[in-house]
């Protein structure tokens, strides 16, 4: 599977996470955190489908990814360490962990796999 099939969409997530803690309790906190480290992700997965188009890999957008979502992860996780509170924080911990895990995976695998050209 490929890296950006997953980043576009945990990115629109995460913004619109932010934009629901926002609205709902005005924490600009979870505005500019979900926004932002959505945003980069979502640039992040588009550059890896502009560099997959030219059937290449995007090691800065990889890196990119892994570094948003080992934040997301430390951040949040300290964020349920605090408040033992399941929603949001917790679900967010694992998803972003299980998202970290899978880009670290992608490095080590030296990014996208582009089978052969067939004549």
């Amino acid at each position: 599977m490929h890296d950006f099939c997953f980043t576009i969409p945990y990115g629109l997530i995460l913004v619109c996470g932010g934009v629901i803690g926002y609205a709902s309790k005005g924490s600009t906190a979870s505005l500019a955190g979900g926004a932002g480290t959505g945003f980069a992700l979502i640039l992040a997965g588009y550059l890896s489908l502009q560099a997959f188009h030219k059937r290449k890999n995007s090691y800065f957008a990889l890196i990119l990814e892994t570094a948003c979502a080992a934040m997301l992860t430390w951040v949040m996780g300290q964020r349920y360490m605090q408040t033992s509170k399941i929603m949001p924080a917790g679900v967010v911990v694992g998803i972003s962990a299980l998202m970290t895990g899978f880009y670290l995976y992608k490095i080590a695998r030296r990014g996208n796999h582009f089978p052969p050209k067939t004549e």
